[in-house]
């Protein structure tokens, strides 16, 4: 184990990649609106899965143990801290089954795909947001680790453990079958190379489903207090193939994830992971000249690559989270190279030590500063529609208003309204109207700037006017009654 050791500080390094300034970035409104449902489960036990317009259970119900450790029991309690950790360490682990994936290549191999996936931009970033995707990205990882160790070994203790990280992709997102078929097709094309594999045994196959299926249930039903979700979770098919189908407002051209790894300037802000994405195709071609004990492993992974490539790319609906599953088998490739170099002696380490040094020195001055220095700027190509920071400033001045003895209401008037709930959660009186009521009055209100007009003409009072940036073109006037 202690030959490992490579391998335990580059988790320790992801780690603090993840962790630095991890409440610092303003809440997108996506994470908001998870936080508020997980607040709810929170304060009342309850969670109803929505078919229609929301991701499976297992974010909501993983986040309870941690808020519970860090002594927060509502949502008013509730932290950015607390409940990003919660990605933070499904992105970790993430780093961790990778390299266990590339383990057969040997320990250089897989401490590189390991600092590959730690050190990526995108990696980090979305491991750092409160949604799904990095616990989608781990389980899919455990999932692939799972199945592989129960082909080689026969244990049926793998099938279980590969049924039950399936299972909670399942409760995750509706598009882990996408990640299975293409997990599928490569595992498919490394079995009958894996020399000396036990027979195998259907009751494994029907106990890892059965496995599957259990944990699914078990979060979709809410622990068997809802059994409506079991039919939910079959009937949001549908609905997510429709807005797959159609973008939903998030239709990006086909070339859209690729060019996320090839350079570009976007007023000033400069953005390349081009030596990642050389390291990786280099990798797939590597299957051609690689040792032959090699080759399998990198052909499988291409195919992985290009599968989930293709898949992701055909479809109109993209968002920038999606492509943490392209490092995937980027990670693997560009690892799967550096271990084919670096066994040719002194000459290939040497080699192999430049291009991971290279190409890490690069993901890491692309993570600094769209991580760390510039997270939520427009030009930023991982920060989507990302909330103005201006969304802080709402509730110090509710705070204000209800300190100078302002009483009524706090009205917020307007289509849209996230991350605002998360910053005025445990406020008194706080509502939400898409158009002006007729009575319009109130301690605070804060309107769409295209409805302005309509609310000046129902207040009765006195206010002074604020204009601050709920998004990049949507401005919110903030009327703060006069004592």
């Amino acid at each position: 184990m202690l030959r490992w050791w490579p391998l335990a500080l580059i988790l320790v390094f992801a780690t603090a990649l993840r962790l630095h300034q991890l409440d610092a970035r303003v809440m997108h409104g996506d994470e908001a609106n998870q936080a508020v449902k997980t607040g709810h489960l929170l304060e009342t036990g309850e969670y109803r899965f929505d078919p229609q317009d929301h991701h499976g259970p297992t974010l909501y119900y993983l986040t309870l143990p941690v808020a519970w450790l860090r002594g927060e029991t509502t949502l008013a309690a509730l932290t950015e801290t607390t409940l990003r950790l919660v990605p933070l360490l499904a992105g970790v682990a993430a780093v961790a089954l990778l390299a266990a994936l590339a383990a057969p290549w040997g320990r250089t191999a897989a401490c590189a795909a390991a600092l590959l996936l730690a050190t990526a931009p995108a990696a980090v970033y979305f491991s750092r947001y409160y949604i799904q995707e990095s616990l989608l990205l781990a389980f899919t990882l455990g999932a692939f680790v799972a199945v592989r160790q129960w082909w080689r070994t026969g244990l049926t203790r793998w099938a279980l453990l590969a049924g039950a990280a399936i299972g909670l992709m399942q409760a995750t997102k509706a598009s882990a079958p996408l990640f299975l078929l293409g997990g599928a097709l490569a595992l498919l094309a490394q079995l009958p190379l894996a020399g000396g594999a036990p027979a195998r045994r259907w009751r494994d196959v029907v106990l890892g489903l059965v496995m599957a299926i259990g944990v699914a249930a078990l979060f979709y039903s809410s622990f068997f207090t809802h059994p409506a979700g079991l039919r939910d979770a079959l009937a949001t098919y549908l609905p997510a193939g429709g807005r797959v189908a159609s973008g939903a407002g998030h239709e990006k051209p086909w070339h859209y994830y690729l060019g996320l790894f090839l350079p570009q300037t976007i007023g000033g802000y400069r953005w390349s992971q081009s030596l990642f994405l050389l390291l990786a195709l280099a990798g797939a071609t590597a299957s051609i000249w690689a040792a032959p004990e090699r080759r399998p492993l990198l052909r499988t992974w291409t195919l992985y690559t290009v599968v989930i490539a293709v898949l992701f790319s055909v479809v109109p609906y993209k968002t920038p989270w999606l492509v943490i599953h392209w490092l995937v088998g980027l990670s693997l490739l560009g690892g799967g190279l550096v271990g084919a170099v670096t066994d040719r002696r002194l000459r290939g380490r040497v080699l192999g030590l430049l291009l991971i040094g290279l190409t890490t020195a690069a993901q890491l001055r692309q993570t600094d500063l769209a991580v760390y220095l510039r997270p939520g700027d427009a030009r930023n190509p991982l920060a989507y529609v990302h909330p103005s920071p201006d969304v802080r400033k709402v509730r110090p001045l509710v705070e204000q208003a209800r300190a100078q003895g302002q009483a009524g209401p706090v009205r917020v008037i307007s289509s849209e309204v996230w991350p605002l709930p998360w910053y005025l959660r445990g406020l008194d009186g706080v509502g939400y109207w898409a158009a002006p009521p007729d009575n319009g009055d109130g301690a605070v209100v804060v309107a769409a700037a295209d409805q302005a007009e309509a609310v000046r003409a129902r207040l009765r009072d006195r206010y002074r006017e604020t204009f601050l940036g709920l998004r990049p073109g949507f401005v919110l006037v903030v009327f703060t009654r006069e004592p």
